[in-house]
Parts: structure tokens; C-alpha cells; sequence
């Protein structure tokens, strides 16, 4: 392997993303050779680098892994074998994986699922502005004034949302594509103005789509989808 800072390694490993990796090593749970680790650390070829006493390794690039899957309404996005319906134990992978970002456990669609840990922040960071394009379907009648708001931003957790690009499709439901990722987002959105949304699915994030994939299947991404990902890395 070539040197590599500490919070990268542990990202490769598939512990953790970078970020979550800088709070682990700040709490002093990381050791190289025996030292707790420092931020910015870096590690060389042979060193052993443990967390909590739990010794990682970089996976050979051929264990990587990176999934699609099409979520059904009621799966949670979580690995906590504690909790019912978790998406780990539904999709039941022989290898360990965990979501980039997630759905919540009412909405349905497209999430990807990896053991690669360097492309979980370029995917999520918000500087990165990825897109995500949803189908909705609402409770009552769309109007004009709804389509606007939802194009222009609406104001949602202590802030206004970004500009998003609204289709309508039928009198109930429209397409949305949005570059952010707050909490709940649409279905916040939605509120504000009135709505409640009773379907929620995304269908894309990137250039990567549900196409040919029924709902509670999987598939590994092209090498196309996965070289477009990893080309996001260096902006991480």
C-alpha cells in the first residue's frame, strides 16, 4: 500500500467515512503500532492500526464493493441489528456494507450501498451538490403556485432551500431534482406549503437510476457508475 492519512485508512477499511473517522481518532480510539493516533497521522505499509482494540484492514480493490438498491417503503436505513426490518439484514450481503446517506423508512427508491468508505463524504458533502431526482406524489391538487415555490426554495429548518428543478407529471404527483440533503427535506418542503406527500421515491442520484431494478432488488454499479464516484474523491 502507499502512505495514507489515518482518517483515509480507516475510511478504506470500510469502518467508517473520513469524517466520522476524525471524531473516532480525536477521542483517542485509534492506535498506529501500539500509539494512539494523532490527526493527521499518517500510515505506512506494515503498521498496525487498531480502533478500541479491533485491528483494520484495507480491503484488496477487488473486495470493494458498490451497490444499488431499490428500497421498498418500511425498510430502515441502518446496520443496527437491534432494529426491525434494517436494510443490512434485508439485503443479507455476504459481505459487510452500509448505506451512503439514506431514505427515510416511509419514502422508497434508490440508495447505494458500499464497503468503501473514501466515497461516502464526496457523495454526501454538501459542497459537492449532488444530484438526486425523486417522483412525489401529494395529497391534493398541485398548483402553479406550489410548482414555483418548490423551484425556488421554501423555507425549511432555519433556512430557505436551494433552487430545484420541478416537473410536473399528473395532478397529484411531479419529479423534483434537488442538490442538497436536509432532513426530510421534500416532505418538509411539502408541508410548508400545505401538502403532505403520501409516495415518496427517489429514482436517481447522479446518473445512477432504478432502470430495470424491481422494488426490494439490488445491483452492483456499472464500472462507469463506480469510476464516476470515485472521480468525485479528489474534491472530497
Amino acid at each position: 500500500m502507499t502512505a495514507m492519512r489515518i482518517n483515509r485508512y480507516i475510511a478504506a477499511s470500510g469502518y467508517s467515512s473520513r469524517r466520522q473517522a476524525d471524531k473516532l481518532i480525536k477521542a483517542g480510539k485509534v492506535t498506529i503500532n501500539g500509539e494512539t493516533a494523532e490527526l493527521g497521522a499518517v500510515v505506512e505499509a506494515g503498521d498496525l492500526v487498531q480502533l478500541a482494540g479491533k485491528t483494520l484492514h484495507l480491503p484488496a480493490t477487488e473486495d470493494l464493493v458498490y451497490i444499488a438498491f431499490n428500497k421498498p417503503a418500511g425498510i430502515v436505513c441502518t446496520a443496527n441489528p437491534k432494529v426491525r426490518a434494517n436494510i443490512i439484514d434485508f439485503i443479507n450481503f455476504p459481505q459487510r456494507i452500509f448505506t451512503v446517506g439514506r431514505l427515510d423508512r416511509d419514502s422508497r427508491g434508490l440508495i447505494l450501498l458500499t464497503n468503501d468508505g473514501k466515497v461516502v463524504n464526496p457523495l454526501i458533502h454538501a459542497r459537492n451538490q449532488q444530484a438526486k431526482e425523486y417522483r412525489v406524489r401529494v395529497d391534493r391538487v398541485i398548483t402553479e403556485d406550489f410548482l414555483d415555490n418548490m423551484r425556488n426554495g421554501v423555507a425549511i429548518l432555519d433556512t430557505v432551500t436551494l433552487p430545484a428543478e420541478v416537473k410536473r407529471i399528473n395532478k397529484l404527483e411531479f419529479f423534483i431534482e434537488i442538490k442538497q440533503g436536509l432532513n426530510r427535506q421534500i416532505r418538509r418542503m411539502c408541508e410548508a406549503l400545505g401538502y403532505k406527500v403520501i409516495d415518496l421515491q427517489r429514482i436517481r442520484i447522479m446518473d445512477i437510476t432504478l432502470d430495470g431494478l424491481a422494488e426490494g432488488s439490488w445491483r452492483h454499479l456499472s464500472q462507469k457508475e463506480v469510476a464516476a464516484i470515485k472521480a468525485l474523491e479528489d474534491g472530497a
